[in-house]
């Protein structure tokens, strides 16, 4: 019998928000959504069954509106007419309540199940712990058994920053209750957040991410979206840094800054798919797993297995289309060569202690691998690599396609059946994964590393030594130049500003209002965690001579030498160049450049230099579509600074030119006992992998000065064809 509601009550779904949600309290706080009926003693509360029967002063809401006739429970007595008062109930309401429903709190679903592509109403699943899997995890790992519900908390907390001329809502913190029944608070208000965001977004040529940009991604749209994330990450990360830390506080800027995005539609490959995702290329590296889901590499932001539906036959099956491998699982193993890969099924609670292990089922993730490995699909494998900068992070590695060439069940350690994966790599593929491995062997010892003509270019100077390495030609090294860590003035800059140091024993923390370092610096610290540098635009002040904290302060980035183990190797067209051996993520201090400062009168007095080892800050930039104006514009120094690296120098003078480089830099005020120095630091622009050419832009000399024009040899596709 057709259920009869008023006309009111029952909102047309095609206009419903869902992804608005309800105000959370606890029931202490809530009133009674209806008042009590005559004659009724004491307080009244009623708790509605979802699927009804309803009084007639209550609406239905979502998700547990819908048409008519599904609003009826199944096991409803269909000969009572709903909305008809039952005259011999005491609540004088429809029907009397046999049973009392729960009441949990409501929140939106994470960003990943509304954006995480067409999967053809299949229900993506994977290898997470809130499934009896392993989550996968990147360096936020010590609060990520809260990922999936803190990304419901975030999109609460921002839902409405789509539309930022909406910033007058009312400011809701969000809340939840962990595992341990401890209240935790996202103490990031809406105004804060959308402040970020305008401030990071106005600094981008942004293009317009536009649903033929969203549903299909380049090389440019993804290094776009990438940046700015990492940005937005970055200054999201300062700005909580200078909060006092609370009892329950999670932070996790990762996530936030991946639903601001989202919200705000700037990402691209929404759809999930099979094979090749245009614009991200074999040997990306992430260091967040929400990269990987804005660019469309793999959706869940947790599972380690991403899959979707396809309709075969007019039927549809699951078929899976990547797989992070991060080492979780214990029977996870890879073959000698590195071409292979055993991968484990999902499920089981192997890592759950509070549920008994039991034999993984052949459903979700573990059924899409056996229908692709029927099917023969290839799959996206994306390695994760132990992260050493960090306790527990991840640095996930994007290793190209596989194909499954076997599949079998057999007993895991804990004596319960796993499922079992031999992936093979498909050939002609560029080296990803295989590149690590190397460069960990070489660290290792296990194999040596050919072409080697010194293990140590600076003979000690440096904490990690540098290799002079030539696998290309004869050639037996540069020409010979003093290695200093440092730059040499001949006379240092007198300045009117205070040199007031901190007396921060302990070291610089953020948002202390007594630090004069930090008070320099706009009343943040430059650097956060890693020592990645925040607003690459500003002049940076670190602490000095007269500052009594440690070395290891987080305001002396740049002052305690290499952080990476770098390369200076033999190039094929364009002499010496330098790499490094370890990964380096966006924003990371990789060297300073080091030299003999020259004294601007000689220049001044139209003395010519000629040298191949110079650095000129008073060069221009201009401004390229690939980068944002806050890597186009030079940064600002108080004095022309010219530095040549011809007989003293360190690696940064091996530090070749490029039109699109991956590397900038950053001027870096520095006290010292007689005045003020700056000195010119190099930070990443973007994340590095292994072994890959460091380069900057060398920048265009000023129309006035005339100098000799070289070729550029950079190769990059938007190469301008000369040096300065």
């Amino acid at each position: 019998m057709d259920q009869t509601f008023r006309q009111d009550s029952i909102p047309v779904s095609e206009s419903v928000d869902k992804s608005s949600v309800l105000e959370i309290r606890p029931l202490r706080l809530l009133v009674p959504v209806f008042s009590p009926p005559p004659n009724a003693s004491g307080a009244h509360f009623f708790c509605v069954n979802p699927y009804g029967p309803f009084p007639s002063e209550v609406t239905p809401f979502y998700p547990f509106f819908g048409y008519v006739g599904s609003q009826k429970h199944p096991e409803q007595n269909p000969q009572t007419p709903v909305g008809v008062p039952n005259q011999t109930a005491g609540s004088g309401y429809s029907n009397p309540i046999t049973a009392a429903v729960q009441i949990a709190p409501y929140r939106t679903a994470p960003p990943t199940a509304q954006v995480n592509g067409d999967t053809s109403g299949t229900r993506s699943s994977g290898r997470s712990e809130s499934q009896g899997g392993f989550a996968e995890e990147d360096e936020y790992s010590d609060s990520q058994n809260h990922g999936a519900e803190l990304l419901s908390s975030f999109n609460m907390h921002i839902s409405g920053l789509e539309d930022t001329g909406k910033s007058k809502r009312p400011k809701n913190k969000s809340q939840k209750k962990t595992s341990d029944s401890q209240e935790t608070n996202v103490n990031l208000s809406d105004a804060d957040v959308d402040s970020i965001v305008n401030n990071i977004l106005s600094s981008f040529n942004l293009m317009e991410f536009n649903m033929v940009r969203q549903a299909d991604g380049d090389r440019k749209s993804v290094g776009y979206i990438l940046l700015i994330y990492d940005l937005l990450r970055r200054k999201l990360s300062q700005f909580e840094d200078t909060k006092e830390a609370t009892a329950g506080t999670i932070r996790r800027p990762d996530l936030k800054a991946s639903t601001v995005l989202t919200n705000k539609g700037i990402r691209t490959n929404i759809k999930k798919r099979v094979g090749v995702v245009p614009g991200v290329e074999v040997g990306d590296i992430f260091y967040f797993r929400m990269e990987m889901n804005l660019v469309g590499l793999h959706f869940p932001c947790m599972a380690g297995i991403d899959y979707m539906g396809l309709k075969i036959n007019r039927e549809e099956e699951p078929v899976a289309v990547s797989i992070v491998s991060s080492g979780g699982y214990e029977d996870n193993v890879e073959d000698g060569d590195g071409y292979v890969l055993i991968y484990s099924g999902q499920g089981g609670n192997i890592f759950r202690k509070d549920k008994e292990i039991m034999d993984q089922k052949l459903e979700r993730g573990n059924l899409a691998l056996e229908k692709s490995f029927h099917r023969g699909n290839e799959i996206r494998v994306i390695r994760g690599i132990k992260d050493l900068a960090t306790l527990n992070g991840k640095v996930y590695v994007y290793d190209g396609l596989y194909k499954i060439q076997e599949s079998w069940v057999e007993k895991g350690k804990s004596g319960c059946n796993v499922f079992k994966y031999k992936l093979v790599r498909s050939p002609g593929q560029p080296e990803a994964f295989m590149t690590w491995k190397s460069v960990q062997q070489w660290k290792d010892g296990i194999t040596s590393r050919t072409g080697v003509i010194l293990p140590d270019l600076t003979s000690g100077v440096e904490n990690i030594p540098v290799s002079l390495v030539n696998d290309v030609d004869n050639e037996k090294g540069p020409a010979h130049f003093k290695y200093v860590p440092s730059l040499k003035y001949s006379k240092h800059v007198n300045l009117v500003e205070s040199s007031a140091g901190c007396t921060c024993r302990s070291g610089c923390l953020p948002g202390n209002p007594n630090c004069p370092c930090i008070k320099k610096n706009g009343g943040y610290l430059p650097c956060i965690a890693h020592g990645v540098l925040v607003n690459p635009k500003s002049l940076t002040h670190e602490c000095g001579f007269s500052c009594l904290c440690p070395p290891n302060c987080r305001n002396r980035v740049t002052q305690g030498g290499l952080k990476v183990h770098l390369e200076v190797f033999r190039t094929k067209d364009k002499g010496w160049g330098l790499r490094s051996w370890d990964p380096i993520r966006a924003g990371a201090f990789i060297c300073e450049y080091a030299g003999q400062v020259i004294d601007i009168s000689k220049i001044e007095n139209g003395d010519e230099i000629e040298d191949d080892y110079i650095f000129d800050a008073t060069r221009t930039y201009q401004p390229e579509d690939y980068l944002p104006c806050i890597f186009n514009e030079a940064a600002k120094i108080p004095f022309p600074l010219i530095i040549t690296a011809k007989d003293v120098g360190n690696v940064a003078r091996f530090m070749n030119h490029s039109c699109c480089p991956n590397v900038f830099w950053h001027p870096v005020f520095r006290e010292n006992k007689e005045g003020y120095d700056v000195h010119i630091a190099f930070y990443a622009i973007k994340h590095i992998p292994p072994m890959t050419e460091l380069t900057y832009n060398y920048g265009s000399v000023l129309p006035d000065k005339a100098v000799r024009k070289k070729n550029c040899q950079c190769g990059s596709s938007k190469c301008r064809g000369f040096l300065y």
